[in-house]
């Protein structure tokens, strides 16, 4: 689809309140931000934050529940058609991914007939061969020139397998076939993924020079890199989710309540009725502590007390026997 001269080509992406709502809850929430045309959006969150998800939605791939954004003019989540005509996907893992065994002329190929079959007009399907040939040839190096990616260099040219690629190279391939169908909207996933520093330095010199020709780029980082547009799925936390500092412990008084050995304090009734379920002196169990000489003396007495009035009733129902 040809731009109008009057207008940039890129699409110009405004969220407001945008969200979305899963099985496990919020994906994400509350996100707003403004891009121009041409501008490159850095999402950046922690992991599991929801920056793939809010890449799919922005790009209409994915349907919110919160809020809106309007992507080029047309309104999500109503109009996901119509912004998926004009978005691309790079690399998205799950979604997008090359296929290894392909090599990368295959891959092109593939491309082009696709874009040619769901993107082109009656007339253009009904062209010579040829023809037909030499359009898709060209879009094609106009695709490899904008991703920067030269094939010759590769180890077996275009006959070189995607498992053979590095991470780079990958990367540049995703690019070039999304240029193929000439998006106005270029969305990534996991940019800076598995780069060392001078890959990664490169990478996001590519993703700046394609913003500088004019296509509005939307790219899933860890960290956004100087001169972009960041964007964070990061929620804000409010004091209500922030978790309750737990009290401070307090000191114990001594070093026996600090061993927790003494009986607490702040209870004498339960303590009292636990000391009364106590067996009697009499019974056989184990003390805790040992008797002092006068406890002792009184329960012997006692003992020998008891022992009396039990002979002398004997002594006296006898005689009262005898007597009978």
């Amino acid at each position: 689809m040809d731009a109008n001269p009057d207008e940039p080509y890129g699409a110009a992406v405004v969220a407001d309140g945008f969200g979305l709502k899963g099985p496990r809850g919020w994906a994400f929430r509350g996100v707003g931000f403004e891009a121009a045309p041409g501008t490159l959006v850095a999402i950046e969150g922690p992991s599991g934050s929801g920056r793939t998800c809010l890449l799919l939605a922005l790009t209409g791939r994915m349907k919110t529940h919160e809020g809106h954004a309007d992507v080029a003019g047309f309104r999500l989540p109503r109009k996901m058609a119509a912004v998926r005509r004009i978005a691309a996907l790079g690399p998205v893992p799950g979604v997008s991914d090359l296929d290894p065994a392909l090599t990368v002329a295959e891959h092109l190929r593939e491309r082009a007939l696709l874009q040619r079959r769901f993107d082109g007009s009656l007339k253009a399907l009904l062209r010579p061969a040829g023809e037909r040939a030499a359009t898709a040839r060209t879009r094609i190096d106009e695709a490899l020139a904008a991703a920067g990616l030269d094939v010759d260099a590769l180890p077996k040219g275009e006959r070189t397998s995607v498992r053979d690629l590095e991470r780079l190279e990958a990367l540049r391939l995703s690019v070039a076939l999304a240029f193929i169908g000439r998006p106005r909207l270029l969305a990534l996933d996991d940019t800076d993924l598995k780069l060392s520093d001078a890959d990664r330095a490169e990478a996001w010199g590519l993703l700046r020079s394609v913003a500088a020709s004019g296509t509005t780029v939307l790219a899933v980082c860890s960290e956004a890199p100087e001169g972009s547009l960041r964007v964070s799925t990061a929620p804000a936390r409010t004091a209500a989710d922030r978790p309750a500092e737990a009290p401070e412990a307090a000191e114990p008084a001594d070093a026996t309540e600090a061993t927790g050995a003494a009986e607490p304090a702040e209870a004498p009734e339960v303590t009292k009725a636990v000391r009364a379920t106590k067996a009697p002196a009499t019974t056989a169990t184990p003390a805790t502590e040992a008797p002092s000489a006068t406890e002792a003396t009184e329960a012997t007495e006692a003992t020998e007390a008891t022992e009396d009035d039990t002979t002398a009733t004997k002594t006296e129902k006898g005689d009262a026997d005898g007597l009978a």
